[in-house]
């Protein structure tokens, strides 16, 4: 059964720093694309990057591309989100997601992602 679980949420100052982690397990983690997602509150949940199944190429979304980072470890089986400069429009429950390397579709929507973490809560305050 594949389980993904966040952590490294919490209440950070505007301008700050935070490094999300995404464990994963029970599916082969080097054979999936993963990503990461956002929803605020009465918002559509947002997709903010992705990483193919090596690596080597990272997808982001146009808004977010000047202060996030994506990277994995196939050892470690884990992804991660680094977070800096952060605004309070960041605010949301950031959500790890994976797909298989060879699905199809655009990264950018939701529906074309397999697995779900249940999510980690961010809050940026001003």
């Amino acid at each position: 059964q594949a389980l993904l679980v966040e952590s490294g949420g919490g209440l950070v100052q505007a301008g700050g720093s935070l490094r999300l982690s995404c464990a994963a397990s029970g599916f082969t983690f080097s054979g999936y694309n993963m990503g990461w997602f956002r929803q605020a509150p009465g918002k559509e949940r947002e997709f903010v990057v992705g990483v193919d199944w090596s690596g080597k190429s990272q997808y982001y979304a146009a808004s977010m591309k000047a202060r996030f980072t994506i990277s994995r470890d196939n050892v470690a089986n884990t992804v991660y989100l680094h977070m800096n400069n952060l605004e309070s429009d960041d605010t949301a429950v950031y959500y790890c997601s994976a797909r298989r390397w060879d699905a199809t579709g655009t990264f950018g929507l939701a529906g074309n992602w397999h697995y779900w973490g249940q999510g980690t809560q961010v809050t940026v305050s001003s």
